[in-house]
């Protein structure tokens, strides 16, 4: 009962706010009677919600000299070394990226510098973009001798980009190098025959 009373310490009833401590306001088909109000109540809580919440790691205290400190906490154990700039970090500044572990300058200035893949917030679909510069300028064929190029370059220097969320679609990059070679083509057809005549 003591540890329904601690995990439900937040849920209240609806009219009158009296704490719902009993085990048999939860998950249960019928409702039941609020012991405050009377109010009829029916409460339902996902499995999570009666776990302790684990607490974040306060860093280890240096037990003698000759122990390596956090840069950030000099009275706390260095337990790893940021993957950037070589700062040792206590558990309580470690912050873990993908496998690398960042400390907090690091973390901030990527953050400003969007120099962390991890952190960043926007995407660039790199397989519509070259698949839009192969087929917009057909409707003004002389572009093309310009945006073909450029088309067939970003699917090259990008195939194997996962940067988006959404992930990037090989068949737009797959049409995108079959129209940019086509009408590189056609440019050197054209002006061969152009200059042979």
């Amino acid at each position: 009962m003591a540890e329904h009373a601690q995990m439900s310490a937040g849920l209240a009833c609806t009219n009158c706010r009296a704490p719902l401590v009993a085990p048999e306001f939860f998950n249960h088909s019928e409702a039941s009677a609020c012991p405050q109000c009377g109010a009829l109540l029916q409460v339902l809580v996902f499995p999570a919600f009666f776990r302790e919440v684990p607490r974040s790691p306060s860093g280890e205290p240096l037990l003698t000299e000759s122990e390596a400190s956090c840069f950030f906490h000099p009275h706390k154990k260095a337990v790893v070394p940021c993957s950037i700039c070589g700062r040792f970090l206590c558990g309580l500044c470690d912050f873990e990226l993908n496998g690398e572990h960042v400390c907090p300058g690091c973390l901030e200035r990527g953050q400003q510098k969007r120099t962390l893949a991890a952190l960043e917030k926007r995407c660039v679909r790199y397989d519509s973009i070259a698949l839009a510069l192969a087929l917009i300028p057909l409707l003004i064929w002389p572009l093309t001798i310009l945006t073909a190029p450029a088309a067939l370059y970003m699917t090259l220097r990008h195939w194997k980009f996962t940067g988006s969320i959404v992930g990037s679609s090989k068949v737009q990059f797959l049409f995108a190098l079959l129209f940019s070679i086509l009408e590189i083509a056609g440019w050197a057809i054209g002006l061969y025959f152009a200059f042979t005549r």
